[in-house]
C-alpha cells in the first residue's frame, strides 16, 4: 500500500478513487490532483512509480489541507460558532441539525433512539 499524507490508500484501485480515501480529498479534488501530477486516472496504484507517487504526496502536502490538520480546522470552527453562542452553536451544542432541517419527524440519527415518555394515555382510555 502506498501512503501519502499519513494514509495508506489501496493499491488496487484506480489513483482517482485511492486519493479520497484521505480525509479532505473528494472525486472533483482527486481527478484535479491527477490532473496536475499528469497521470492518467484510470491508472492502478500498484503500477505507479516512485517519482509519481512522490509527485502525488508533494502536491498534496503543498495545496490541500488535509487529514488532521483539516480536522483541527473544523472542529476548531465549530468551537468558535458554541463559544461565541450563535444559533448554528447552539444547534452543535444540543445535538441537533444545524442546516435548518425538520425535527419533528425524522433527525433520528442526530437526536439518537426514541425515549418513550410514561404516563401518556387518552383520556377516554381511562373511562
Amino acid at each position: 500500500m502506498a501512503r501519502i499524507a499519513g494514509v495508506d490508500i489501496p493499491n488496487n484501485k484506480k489513483v482517482d478513487v485511492s486519493l479520497r480515501y484521505i480525509y479532505g480529498i473528494g472525486p472533483s479534488n482527486a481527478i484535479k490532483i491527477c490532473r496536475d501530477t499528469r497521470i492518467d486516472t484510470e491508472t492502478k496504484v500498484k503500477d505507479l512509480t516512485e517519482e509519481e507517487l512522490g509527485r502525488l504526496r508533494e502536491i498534496i502536502d503543498h495545496s490541500y489541507i488535509v487529514e488532521g490538520d483539516l480536522r483541527r480546522e473544523v472542529n476548531g470552527n465549530i468551537r468558535r460558532l458554541v463559544e461565541i453562542g450563535s444559533y448554528r452553536g447552539i444547534r452543535h451544542r444540543r445535538g441537533l441539525p444545524v442546516h435548518g432541517q425538520r425535527t419533528k419527524t425524522n433527525a433520528r440519527t442526530k437526536r439518537g433512539a426514541r425515549k418513550t415518555v410514561a404516563g401518556r394515555r387518552r383520556a377516554s382510555a381511562k373511562k
